[in-house]
């Protein structure tokens, strides 16, 4: 297949904080060096026109971006120092903090807000609109934003140097066979590329295993994290309030908490995290949020509220032992690609635009050196273990691995960490990370028997105004894909569906996903059940690539533009 080659000088791929503070910051830099060339301030040549490109899978920029989101601003000062003057969009500063600890019927505050939740000087956020106007910054400074367009494939020269990425193609029916509205992808070629696609991204899960980035390094720990925007009929909840919960509904072995953000305009931002590693198959993220709305507290919070947006996203939680190789021959690795998520904090926004810029000053670097081999992209490396970013995540490199021990000893963990900056001995000392599809065990090993594979969640009914059904809430996250394309969910051996997993696991695939993608139907001819891949609902949290304990899923980029809208979010 003949396909058109496009060359740029720097690529980076997924408009996320990090790339999109890259790729501004990194124009910026180009522009002001030639400017003091020209003008005698500075020694050297100028670089001239520097081709800068973004590329999203979303259908703009934004549309797949979410989380809580409650952030810490000092990164974002970094990069325009009076972005509240030029019009940031923030929803509010962040008025007042609270801890609950919630039991099945109480919630009970806790005199003093934990010191990593308190969020004396941030702002709670929708970081959809966020990135959205960093991108309104991006355009402004000459970067080229591409939405639209995944990054299907990594691109290699014959030393495995990354020489570029592969766009996906467009307009292929479900069977495999090109439909009139045909389009190649495109080979986009360049001397940087920066892999910024978030938690389990499909390129950096290629790369790293090509170039084992991940030598060394602890395996990634993940968690997910289930939202939803509600409009409530008053004022009950202003807007800056900010509320973190533990306890209810989790079991003592699984991580997990929930949170309330106060928004403008009497909109609650809510939502539950619950940790990729835990031990029950019948665990079912979704229904543990749905279960969390229905405690006494949060139920009265919600009483006469409309639900307005739904999401879901996986958080990467291993922090400072789950770092990959930052960098390689022509590419880097940025936000949570990388790891920098500060889980104790429950904030990677700051972190994520910090290394977009440490990124830029390396690729400048680079620009002016001429060489972007391994050696003199290693830089980045040495700016991030010399900035703020690593300090920060040395001190809570032990919070979530403790937690693999229980609700109890994790919390006792995470105080003698604060009190000696990351440290643990005895009792309390760090558990080596484990994969979650590792950590899950089966049903006969829980203590479930039988058949019934509902057995945790007896009882709980979806009634469409305090809880609701995962189709209900696909709705509310508008999504949308073609259902004439190939499934961008590759099961690798369905017969596993059917039998082993059947039998040891109950299929937990239609429990971890949050967005009822996978079912198992009746398949008469076969006398048994089998797999049926709903991959339209997909709001691509890349839960099942995680959590899948045969690891036989493969999450890949859809056709561009498909997928949740996650406006306002």
């Amino acid at each position: 297949m003949e396909r058109e080659s496009l060359e740029m000088d720097v690529v980076f791929v997924g408009a996320g904080p990090a790339n999109l503070s890259g790729a501004l910051h990194l124009a910026r830099l180009v522009a002001r060096h030639d400017e003091e060339v020209a003008a005698g301030k500075k020694q050297g040549e100028p670089l001239g026109e520097i081709q800068i490109g973004v590329i999203e899978k979303g259908a703009y920029v934004g549309a797949h971006i979410l989380s809580g989101a409650v952030m810490d601003p000092k990164a974002l000062r970094e990069l325009i120092p009076d972005f509240e003057g030029q019009g940031a969009p923030l929803e509010s500063p962040v008025t007042n903090d609270s801890f609950l600890y919630l039991t099945k019927s109480r919630a009970i505050k806790s005199p003093i807000t934990p010191p990593p939740l308190k969020n004396h000087g941030y702002y709670v956020v929708s970081l959809n609109k966020l990135v959205a106007w960093l991108g309104e910054k991006c355009e402004e400074a000459g970067v080229n934003i591409f939405p639209e367009f995944p990054g299907a494939e990594m691109l290699y020269d014959e030393r495995d140097a990354v020489v570029g990425v592969r766009t996906g193609d467009k307009g292929i029916d479900k069977e495999g066979h090109r439909k009139a509205n045909f389009e190649p992808g495109v080979d986009l070629l360049a001397k940087v590329t920066v892999l910024g696609e978030g938690p389990r991204g499909s390129l950096t899960k290629q790369l790293s295993q090509r170039l084992n980035l991940n030598e060394g390094r602890e395996p990634q720990v993940y968690s997910i994290g289930i939202k939803e925007l509600w409009e409530l009929p008053d004022d009950r909840y202003p807007a800056g309030s900010v509320t973190h919960t533990l306890g209810y509904p989790s079991d003592a072995q699984t991580y997990g908490g929930g949170w309330i953000y106060g928004l403008r305009n009497h909109v609650v931002n809510l939502g539950y995290v619950t940790g990729l590693d835990y031990r029950d198959p019948l665990l079912d993220p979704h229904a543990e949020f749905q279960r969390f709305k229905q405690h006494p507290f949060l139920a009265k919070l919600l009483e006469g509220g409309k639900l307005l947006r739904y999401g879901a996203k996986t958080i990467a939680a291993g922090g400072y032992f789950s770092m990959p190789r930052l960098y390689a021959d022509g590419v880097l690795l940025v936000g949570d690609c990388a790891s920098f998520l500060n889980a104790q904090r429950i904030k990677g926004i700051h972190t994520a635009i910090k290394s977009g810029m440490l990124a830029a000053e390396t690729i400048f670097d680079a620009l002016v050196a001429k060489d972007f081999s391994a050696r003199q992209l290693s830089g980045y490396a040495r700016r991030v273990e010399e900035s703020w970013i690593m300090k920060e995540l040395r001190g809570v490199r032990n919070f979530h691995a403790a937690f693999s021990r229980g609700r109890w000893l994790g919390l006792a963990n995470a105080g003698l960490q604060f009190v000696t900056g990351g440290r643990a001995w005895g009792l309390f000392d760090r558990a080596r990370a484990e994969p979650g599809h590792e950590v899950m065990r089966k049903l006969t090993e829980y203590g479930y028997r039988g058949d019934d594979i509902t057995q945790r969640y007896e009882g709980l009914r979806f009634d469409g105004k305090l809880t609701f059904d995962k189709l209900t809430d696909v709705y509310h996250a508008a999504v949308g894909h073609d259902e004439d394309q190939p499934a961008h969910l590759h099961v690798l051996d369905t017969d596993i569906c059917s039998t082993r997993c059947a039998e040891e696991f109950g299929n937990p695939c239609q429990r971890f996903c949050p967005a009822a993608v996978y079912e198992m139907v009746e398949d008469g001819a076969a006398g048994r059940r089998k797999l049926q891949i709903n991959f339209s609902n997909c709001v691509h949290c890349k839960t099942c690539d995680i959590m899948d304990p045969y690891q036989i899923i493969n999450w890949v980029t859809p056709e561009g533009g498909g997928g949740p809208d996650y406006k306002g979010m």
